[in-house]
């Protein structure tokens, strides 16, 4: 055989070289399939991608526009039960099942913060209180004593004062001191409106019920103290408003802090230390579904831009006051929604302190939907105790208690 003929048999034997494939290649390689994908296939993979989609753009656009509003009143577990649920149907997508599996984790990690499950509570212990610890109780107490459910036009639920009392606390901050006017039909089939408030006067009551303490009023909130009130007043709204929400409604003109103030500040002298309580009740975030009618979306907008006044209100108050401070209580926000964004970073998240891994405080009848009530403190506020007692059937808000000391 001549060396010309052994050079042509080795380059027919020979494998022709591969080219290096680059970045492009690989990713519609990774993307692709190598045969074609069944309906289960598809429908997994696109639900997880789906839900990815929506979890980022959660992310992104909770708290911060009036659009994605309705979309933020999803239930909070849903951040964990959508991935588990399709990470139980991944190995239906047999060709890709690993790398919808670990998309799904990843899912799972970025809107595990989101769910409402108090992951804290599994290591956290509170420190021991100390000889000058108080307790503090808030809670909103769905239009005072009224008895509206069960008899409309009943004004008096006989074991509201009592529940107070089983509290027990050295400071209440309670929400919602006003009735609603239930001569003007069904509320449960109307929306809230300024002309349903009727405003109370409870004073005599509450010296009677509870001696020797201090009374703050400011619109729909008030505060008890066992320790001198050095000083209160309403944060007003007002100034974070637009020209048009501004004007206070007819039916408040004679209770004008019925709608400029959600939150009441009380400056209060504990042992000597004056410490700033904030008891807050937020405007409910929209309740309309129908994204589309103009309707609906001037009511997202004005219910958003009220809800991110009281926020601003409180976090100007708190970002100027150099008290030690507490805010508590209705912030009608769960766990899903970003608006909490907007309070002060002095401001500490004190849910570890919850012995619950899914705290709830929002009930609907027996059911314990999620979580609208929160407790936030300065750092130089120890929290070494946080409850959750129920409600008693007096209000669809489970009350917060706390034990807390000033350092």
């Amino acid at each position: 055989m001549s060396d010309r003929d052994a050079a042509i048999e080795e380059q027919l034997t020979s494998a022709p070289p591969q080219p290096e494939r680059d970045w492009a290649t690989r990713v519609r390689r990774f993307v692709r399939p190598r045969r074609r994908w069944c309906w289960g296939t598809k429908l997994v993979v696109t639900a997880s991608v789906a839900w990815l989609l929506f979890v980022l753009c959660h992310l992104l656009a909770s708290g911060r526009t009036s659009l994605w509003a309705p979309l933020e009143l999803i239930p909070p577990l849903m951040f964990l039960a959508v991935p588990a649920l399709l990470m139980a149907v991944a190995p239906l997508a047999r060709p890709v099942r690993w790398r919808i599996m670990s998309l799904l984790l990843v899912t799972a990690v970025l809107g595990a913060g989101r769910s409402g499950v108090n992951y804290a509570t599994l290591w956290y212990t509170p420190p021991p209180a100390g000889p000058g610890a108080i307790t503090v109780a808030a809670w909103n107490t769905e239009f005072w004593d009224q008895d509206w459910r069960t008899a409309e036009g009943d004004r008096y639920s006989p074991g509201f004062y009592a529940y107070l009392h089983k509290l027990n606390a050295d400071v209440y901050l309670l929400m919602e001191y006003l009735y609603v006017d239930t001569g003007a039909g069904n509320m449960r089939s109307q929306r809230w409106t300024a002309d349903l408030a009727l405003r109370i006067d409870k004073l005599a009551e509450l010296r009677r019920e509870f001696p020797g303490y201090h009374v703050a009023v400011s619109g729909e909130q008030i505060t008890l103290s066992r320790f001198p009130i050095v000083g209160h007043r309403g944060l007003d709204m007002r100034p974070w408003l637009p020209a048009d929400q501004k004007p206070i409604p007819e039916a408040l003109r004679d209770w004008p802090e019925g709608y400029t103030v959600e939150t009441l500040r009380t400056d209060i002298d504990v042992n000597g230390k004056v410490v700033s309580f904030y008891d807050g009740q937020i405007s409910q975030p929209p309740l309309e579904w129908r994204l589309y009618s103009a309707e609906s979306r001037d009511i997202n907008f004005s219910r958003t831009l009220r809800r991110e006044a009281s926020y601003r209100a409180i976090s100007a108050d708190i970002a100027a006051n150099p008290n030690p401070a507490v805010l508590a209580g209705d912030l009608n926000t769960s766990p899903a929604m970003g608006i909490r964004r907007l309070l002060p970073e002095r401001l500490v998240d004190r849910t570890p302190a919850l012995s619950s891994l899914y705290p709830a405080t929002y009930l609907a009848g027996t059911a314990e939907l999620w979580r609208i009530d929160w407790l936030y403190t300065t750092p130089d506020v120890t929290v070494h105790s946080y409850e959750l007692p129920g409600s008693e059937g007096l209000s669809d808000h489970r009350a917060q208690r706390m034990v807390m000391s000033v350092s």
